[in-house]
């Protein structure tokens, strides 16, 4: 919102001020919401769930059985998560694909094609960088899930 504040000029600024204020509250709801629902799928507090992460991305595995009975329900319940959105992952991405080349068409159509092109560029590496993402972090939580079972088999 910033950048295009700065590139329109025909607004007031307070009203900049406002949305940027509204959709950085929304989106702090939305987090916190999902940070409650972790919390809660895991059974430990905020700083437990901090915890939990930082091993998650160092690949530790906790030797405490409460720490890892609930690093397995988290590990658990993010799985089931990435799993049941997975099927929306491909209409998220061609409607991303569809809106770029749409604004890409109309570009070329007015005969303004830098925007248009940087913004086609942008929104494939965004893509990638999701995708990216979301392949790391599912290794991960992949790598913590056959740990916690390893350490499991072997204690019993």
């Amino acid at each position: 919102m910033g950048v295009t504040a700065l590139i329109r000029w025909d607004r007031d600024p307070v009203v900049w001020v406002v949305r940027g204020a509204l959709f950085t509250a929304v989106t702090m709801t939305f987090v916190a919401v999902q940070r409650r629902r972790a919390r809660r799928a895991a059974g430990t507090d905020s700083r437990g769930l901090v915890e939990l992460g930082r091993r998650i991305r160092h690949r530790e595995v906790p030797t405490d059985p409460e720490e890892r009975a609930a690093m397995r329900r988290l590990v658990d319940d993010q799985l089931e998560r990435f799993e049941r959105n997975a099927r929306w992952l491909p209409y998220w991405l061609g409607f991303m694909g569809l809106m770029a080349a749409a604004i890409l068409a109309l570009g070329v159509a007015t005969g303004s094609v830098v925007f248009p092109l940087v913004f086609a560029l942008g929104t494939a590496a965004f893509c990638c960088w999701i995708l990216w993402v979301r392949r790391r972090t599912l290794d991960r939580f992949h790598y913590m899930r056959s740990a916690l079972q390893k350490e499991h088999e072997h204690a019993s």
